[in-house]
Formats: structure tokens, C-alpha cells, sequence
């Protein structure tokens, strides 16, 4: 029994798949999508390793040995709680959050190198940033992060802003070098907005339909009309009106009316 073979997409958090699984779903309904949540630092492992054929993972990644397509850049922000004196700025600046705790998880995404992060450091750093959402919902300081992980860890006593002159992240599809299959070019397709024509993988097999099927059935033509002698049309038509017939004339023989007296 032969089983079709399948397409395992690892991503990580922040990133939703979604909208290029419903495309590839619809696209190649015989090769299973399979999705796979992986920790923001074991993308690039888990590609390297081969446990995915291809990821939504987050730059920088090793170009010696994975390939790279940057999908999009995300706005940083500031989360901190609703009473923060923060809440009142349509956005905020690195200077603004110096005198704030910054708290640095072990799983950052934004690449802060321990001299540059703004504010004040934390005694220690969260190893998640899920654990950093709980101290900041404690009041104990501010988190940095792209703004999908805000959205991914959202509470009702916490909101956030967008910070100018921070890191951003930039998200990218990205799968081994060396294992640069057909259904990996189908997926590159399908992020790019490639159409199916267009594609390079397994559906640009597909036919196009015949190009006169589409066409409507021409309307017959009429044929010509042939006259016999005398100005009688052999078939069809209204016939010709003699001279001297009709209104005109029969007003022409009765001479022009008479003025009432």
C-alpha cells in the first residue's frame, strides 16, 4: 500500500501558518500539511536536524546551510500594565523606558546584545518569554517583544505600544539547503502569490482548459438574397411597394384639399 507523502511545516510562536495552509489545502488536497509548534530557538535546530521540511522561523539563520526567504518585518513593543504612565503615549522611545525594569528572556527575538537593552536590568532573565508576561503582569517591570508575541500572550491587565529606534524581528520561510524539493517550491509559490500556472511545483502540471471551450456558438448568418426578374425576392423579406400605392399616393390622386368656406 503506497502512502502519499506529506509536507511538515514547523513554525514558531508569533507566526500563523493559516491563510498558506488553507492555500496549499486547496492546492494539493493529496499531500498532507502538517503543522509543527516549535520554541522560537529550536527553528533553526529542527530544520537542521530534518524534523520539518521547511519553517516559519525567525532571522538571523545559519546561510551556509539553510536557505532563506524574508517574509515580513514586525513592529517592537513595549507591554506594561494598563495603569503605567505609558499608557498615555501613542508610542514610546528608548529613552522614555530608562528608569523602568527591562526584563531580557533567554528566548528573545528581538537579538538585544546585554550592553544595548534600554532601562534597567532585571536581578535575573526569565528563560521564557512567557515567564517575563507574568513579572510584567506583577508590576515588576517592561518586556520588549514583536508585536505578534504581544498579541500571542495577551491578558486583560496588560496593553502595549509601539517603540521607535527598537531591533525589529523579520520573519522567513526557510528549509535546508540541500533538500530543496518540488513540494518545498510549492510552498515557496504559495507565500510568494504565485498562481498555479505559475508555480513551480507538482500543480504547475496542471492543463488549462481547451481554449474554444469558453467560446459561445456563433449565430448563423443569413443567407443572401436573390431576386428574380421583375424585383421579386426569391424567399423571406416584404416585398417591394409598387409606385403609386399606398397613403401617399391616393392622397396624390385626390389633388390637394379644399380651404372651408
Amino acid at each position: 500500500m503506497q502512502v502519499n507523502p506529506s509536507f511538515r511545516l514547523a513554525y514558531v510562536p508569533g507566526v500563523t501558518p493559516g491563510k498558506w495552509a488553507r492555500v496549499w489545502g486547496e492546492r494539493l488536497p493529496d499531500v498532507p500539511l502538517d503543522l509543527l509548534a516549535v520554541a522560537a530557538a529550536d527553528g533553526e535546530r529542527t530544520l537542521r536536524e530534518g524534523t520539518a521540511d521547511a519553517g516559519l522561523v525567525r532571522l538571523p539563520v545559519d546561510k551556509d546551510v539553510l536557505s532563506a526567504i524574508p517574509l515580513y518585518t514586525e513592529t517592537t513593543v513595549v507591554v506594561f500594565p494598563k495603569d503605567h504612565w505609558l499608557a498615555a503615549a501613542e508610542e514610546v522611545t528608548l529613552g522614555d523606558l530608562a528608569e523602568d525594569v527591562v526584563f531580557h528572556p533567554l528566548d528573545d527575538t528581538l537579538g538585544w546584545a546585554a550592553d544595548a537593552l534600554p532601562g534597567r536590568p532585571a536581578i535575573s532573565r526569565p528563560e521564557t518569554t512567557a515567564d517575563a508576561i507574568e513579572l510584567v503582569a506583577a508590576n515588576v517591570g517592561v518586556l520588549l517583544v514583536p508585536q505578534s508575541l504581544a498579541r500571542l500572550h495577551h491578558r486583560r491587565d496588560l496593553t502595549y505600544r509601539p517603540v521607535v529606534e527598537a531591533p525589529q524581528s523579520q520573519v522567513a520561510l526557510s528549509w535546508p539547503q540541500e533538500r530543496t524539493t518540488d513540494l518545498v517550491e510549492e510552498f515557496i509559490g504559495i507565500v510568494r502569490g504565485r498562481t498555479v500556472n505559475s508555480s513551480r511545483g507538482r500543480g504547475a502540471g496542471q492543463e488549462a482548459a481547451p481554449a474554444g471551450s469558453a467560446k459561445k456558438k456563433a449565430a448563423p448568418q443569413r443567407k443572401p438574397q436573390t431576386q428574380k426578374a421583375g424585383g421579386q425576392p426569391r424567399s423571406g423579406g416584404q416585398k417591394p411597394k409598387a409606385a403609386g400605392s399606398g397613403r401617399g399616393a391616393a392622397a396624390a390622386r385626390r389633388g390637394k384639399p379644399k380651404r372651408r368656406g
